[in-house]
């Protein structure tokens, strides 16, 4: 329908331009003088019918009522016509103006011919396009297979709590006919949220093995295609399948490269699979036995529509391993390895690894204990290696024990900031923290003062215990600026309801003189949850309240 929409718009272009050519050319033609003779001329000038001449470089243009002509210049006696009429002299000749005339006019005829030419090689290219996609959906067998995944939660370490919110899924996917009789609706998608490395797809893949239902992987590039169509295809493929071996999973990969917001820089054919894929997600039954699951490290690139209620309903956010969550790492990828290591010193050492580069500091401290002629692996193997897995790939963050030190002090204060200005949170970190975001209309003034608090209670804290203030504040200064900038610009909550010029900076310096005299009345709490992040790297909100009821 697209195709014949274009071919009968250029018809009428094509129509429309040739009866302008034409009336333009009847125009020319019809306005340009008769040439006569000069007995003719003699005629016209004795029967006084000139009305009035125009001179050019070598012929003479005569007006009368009616008409126009053309007599050449040499023959005719200028002084007798300027008697008898007015006469004029032209800037150029008429055959000066004949020859722009032409070329304008033979310029746009081959103007016309090259967008013509240009028109119909695009609608060739299109035509090629859409027949090599449609020889490639005919010619090549589906990539979209599934498969069955053997992994259990068990293979996987360190996610405790990601398996308590993944259990209900597990548990829908065996026994649907359970929620069903409840009338209980489980989320269509579930969105997996977390640095790289962190084991996204293999806690999809331990999703799928525990449930024991198929697992459809794709990657969000892979929906992303040349041609035309083919990636809303694909979806459409993929769910179609998945409902087919229903119960199953979906696992879309990387989905910011499809999900990706939209606006800007527009990609007709990206948006149009994006389109499919919530088309896709919306029109699954609550009880179709496919649940989605998708993973991305950059949430604030994917499109709002994706987040709304009835799509992606539940978020996980997967932290890097804490130390308890390392060990638990470190026993699984040295099981059947010959070694005499203490688990806990490589866990130590390897403060802000992820999953994967534990799995790669294993596989390179064996690899370097085999190339020293080595029985086992020992602690020195990993200590050897440790710099080139941090200069490998990427740098992942690390400590030293002083750097350790001041950031552990750094996250108790959030903690403890966070835990008595009732901001609410699952677990602080020694390496991040996960603030929740809880969904309210309405959020006062004393609610997101409490937020700037938190976000500034580290840098209090450092600067009491060590008279000094670090770099590591600077994503958390950020926060808290944006927050303040926020009260005071859109929610008129400064001192007077338009913004005057130093209103930011006061919230701020109000603020962190609040959490400094409240740090400084909790200074034995502080140190308690400060050893408690050195030892154990994280500490859960239940942790927490229980050391302050203790000192209280």
């Amino acid at each position: 329908m697209k195709r014949i929409f274009k071919s009968q718009k250029l018809m009428i272009s094509i129509m429309a331009l040739s009866i302008v050519i034409g009336l333009l050319g009847f125009s020319y033609l019809k306005n340009r003088p008769v040439v006569i003779d000069l007995k003719m001329y003699e005629t016209l000038l004795e029967a006084k019918a000139i009305k009035k001449a125009k001179i050019f470089d070598n012929e003479v243009i005569l007006t009368t009522n009616s008409y126009k002509y053309s007599v050449i210049k040499d023959g005719v006696n200028l002084k007798e016509l300027l008697n008898e009429v007015p006469v004029s002299v032209a800037k150029e000749s008429g055959l000066f103006q004949d020859i722009i005339i032409l070329t304008l006019f033979l310029g746009a005829i081959f103007g016309f011919g090259y967008y013509l030419r240009k028109e119909n090689e695009k609608n060739k290219i299109e035509i090629k396009q859409r027949n090599q996609a449609f020889e490639l959906e005919t010619l090549m067998p589906s990539r979209i297979t599934p498969a069955i995944s053997n992994l259990k939660f068990k293979d996987v370490a360190g996610i405790d709590g990601v398996k308590e919110e993944l259990s209900e899924i597990v548990d829908f996917l065996k026994n649907p006919k359970k929620y069903k009789e409840y009338g209980i609706r489980l989320p269509k998608g579930v969105l997996l949220i977390g640095p790289p490395g962190v084991g996204k797809t293999m806690i999809a893949k331990a999703v799928a093995g525990e449930a024991n239902v198929p697992f459809f992987y794709q990657s969000g590039a892979s929906f992303v295609q040349i041609y035309v169509g083919m990636g809303a295809k694909r979806v459409r493929e993929l769910f179609s399948r998945a409902k087919s071996y229903s119960p199953s999973i979906i696992f879309i990969d990387e989905i910011d490269a499809v999900g990706k917001a939209r606006g800007g820089f527009r990609n007709d054919e990206r948006e149009a699979t994006l389109n499919q894929l919530l088309t896709e997600i919306d029109g699954f039954e609550d009880s179709s036995g496919v649940i989605v699951i998708a993973a991305t490290n950059r949430l604030e690139m994917i499109d709002e529509a994706l987040l709304r209620s009835g799509r992606f309903d539940r978020r996980i956010f997967l932290p890097m391993p804490d130390l308890e969550d390392r060990k638990r790492i470190l026993e699984i990828y040295l099981k059947g390895k010959p070694s005499s290591v203490d688990i806990e010193d490589v866990a130590k050492i390897s403060v802000g690894f992820s999953g994967a580069a534990l799995a790669t500091l294993v596989n390179e401290a064996a690899i370097n204990a085999l190339r020293n002629n080595k029985e086992e692996v020992t602690f020195e193997d990993f200590q050897a290696v440790r710099e080139k897995v941090l200069l490998g790939k990427r740098k992942v963050l690390t400590y030293s024990e002083e750097e350790k030190k001041i950031q552990a002090s750094y996250q108790a204060a959030k903690a403890l900031s966070a835990y008595w200005f009732e901001v609410d949170f699952d677990k602080i970190t020694i390496t991040h923290d996960r603030v929740k975001e809880i969904d309210r209309e309405i959020e006062s003034k004393t609610q997101i003062l409490n937020k700037i608090k938190v976000y500034l209670a580290g840098t209090a804290a450092t600067t009491m215990l060590f008279n000094e203030k670090f770099s590591n504040s600077k994503d958390d200064l950020i926060h808290a600026k944006e927050l303040a900038e926020k009260m005071i610009g859109s929610y008129g909550m400064g001192e007077f309801l338009l913004p005057q010029g130093n209103d930011v900076t006061k919230v701020l310096e109000d603020a962190l003189k609040e959490v400094e005299s409240f740090l400084e009345g909790l200074k034995e709490p502080l140190e308690l949850i400060t050893k408690e992040l050195l030892e154990k790297e994280s500490i859960t909100k239940e942790k927490l309240k229980e050391i302050v009821k203790n000192y209280f």
